[in-house]
């Protein structure tokens, strides 16, 4: 039902955003970059951000589905943002925190007192009925229109693969060199899929970091995410509730390579949480066969979050960075664990579940775009060990998974997408069935910048030390 009320309302959508684009003229191209993104509960709240050339009022209009299709915004709920200057243009903010759970929306933003707006735009918040799906893509990092083109032809078969995804995860590196033209080359690329749904998106090493031809402080402009409970210097790391999922995304541009706060966040965060299923979203990946697996950086990453997911729990990470496809068995202190598995009927279709298994799984669904890795045969013990596929995607095309979780199960399916044909092939599944419960436990830890700063510096050493014996390990 989800889905034909979805492929309906984009035929109406289609044809009032044709016959609206003719009404206002050209000022309407003036609003781009338009993204609705997740923020703190997926059931009520929203970020929504876009960019104009000249300066102006930001402002947004709500309207449920049901009441656009029969009035369009005549009766919309209007919003108020914050407008500001950035990089010679102009990015526009509104928050709104008063959503109803289980709503079809449609929205527009623009300037009210101009009478300028964007195309109609649409998302839908989550139900709580602890079933839900999402898409997730990795490294667009594009550099020409051209391949931005063809990372999107990615995005409309994932979409067209599962047209019932409730929002979209991309993995970082949504650009390569961080212009102004990468960045409009990738929103009117994904216009047609980041338009109609909710955006998780996770900050990569090109998407704004003092290290990247210092564009900093790029990708805090270009979505707006929740970073009310964090002082990251470069990025934002956020969570939010969906379904029976706690979700927490990570900045790996944060200091190096994670300051001790972003990580003493995560633990408070994910401890004070019950929710069945805790997932990790993170770009710089800490199981890969890619080519940067064994860069200090990426082996001081590992040392200091492999621990942490363990003690709290992780059942599922998904990361980005090295353009090669990989999924490991569940790890747990950085070993593969013995897995139980069960096979049961799921949607008709008979599924092996590894059943409570220790440990986390972690994924690494390749690329979207066209920029892709070898498999690196020298990785890091013990990476090969615990990988149970990992492939180049270079002769295959480009990536993406998808993920249902409900209740007690979670499936997770990979696919490329041929580049010539846009044929769509499954190159790899995996399933848990998880009916272990999780609860909330006291964890105070500090979450200040400042104050944790020393702690940062003094577990850094240590961690430098670590990360020195691993590598002579590698050389050795």
């Amino acid at each position: 039902m989800k889905t034909l009320l979805k492929k309906s309302l984009c035929m109406v959508l289609a044809c009032l955003m044709l016959f609206g684009c003719m009404a206002v003229g050209a000022s309407a191209d003036e609003v781009k970059r338009i993204s609705c993104s997740m923020y703190a509960d997926g059931a009520t709240s929203r970020g929504f951000c876009w960019y104009t050339l000249e300066d102006g009022n930001s402002d947004l209009q709500l309207v449920t589905e049901a009441e656009y299709l029969v009035s369009g915004f005549s009766n919309a709920v209007s919003y108020v943002g914050k407008t500001e200057e950035f990089r010679d243009q102009f990015a526009h903010k509104v928050v709104v925190e008063d959503l109803t759970a289980g709503t079809s929306y449609c929205y527009r933003v623009g300037d009210a007192e101009k009478n300028m707006w964007s195309d109609t735009c649409s998302f839908t918040t989550d139900d709580g009925d602890n079933a839900f799906s999402f898409i997730t893509i990795a490294d667009v990092q594009a550099s020409s229109n051209e391949n931005f083109a063809q990372a999107a032809k990615v995005m409309k078969a994932a979409m067209d693969t599962m047209p019932e995804a409730e929002f979209v995860v991309t993995l970082g590196d949504f650009v390569n060199d961080n212009t102004n033209d990468e960045w409009d080359w990738y929103f009117k690329n994904f216009a047609f899929a980041n338009n109609n749904t909710t955006l998780v998106p996770v900050a990569g090493n090109h998407d704004g970091n003092i290290t990247n031809k210092l564009n900093t402080y790029v990708f805090q402009n270009t979505f707006c995410l929740d970073e009310s409970d964090n002082q990251s210097l470069e990025g934002v790391y956020y969570s939010f509730d969906y379904g029976d999922a706690h979700i927490a995304v990570l900045n790996t541009n944060d200091m190096y390579p994670m300051s001790q706060a972003q990580k003493n966040w995560l633990i408070n965060d994910m401890k004070t949480s019950d929710a069945k299923w805790k997932l990790v979203f993170m770009h710089r990946a800490l199981y890969s066969a890619g080519k940067n697996i064994n860069k200090p950086d990426t082996i001081i990453l590992r040392n200091t979050l492999i621990p942490i997911f363990d003690e709290i729990d992780i059942d599922f990470v998904m990361a980005g960075h090295d353009h090669m496809y990989m999924r490991t068995a569940p790890v747990y202190a950085d070993a593969r664990t013995e897995v139980t598995t069960v096979t049961e009927s799921y949607n008709g279709v008979s599924t092996t579940f590894a059943l409570n298994p220790e440990g986390a799984v972690h994924v690494l669904p390749s690329t979207a775009g066209t920029k892709r890795y070898s498999v690196n045969e020298d990785a890091i013990a013990p990476i090969m060990d615990v990988a149970e596929i990992a492939l180049s995607t270079s002769d295959l095309g480009g990536c993406f998974a998808t993920t249902t979780i409900d209740g007690d199960y979670l499936i997770y399916t990979a696919y490329v997408v041929d580049d010539e044909t846009q044929e769509i092939t499954q190159i790899d599944t995996y399933a848990i069935k998880k009916t272990d419960k999780n609860e909330v436990q006291d964890s105070e830890l500090d979450e200040s910048m400042a104050t944790s700063f020393f702690n940062y510096l003094y577990n850094l050493f240590y961690a430098i030390i670590d990360m020195i014996k691993s590598y002579l390990g590698i050389l050795f």
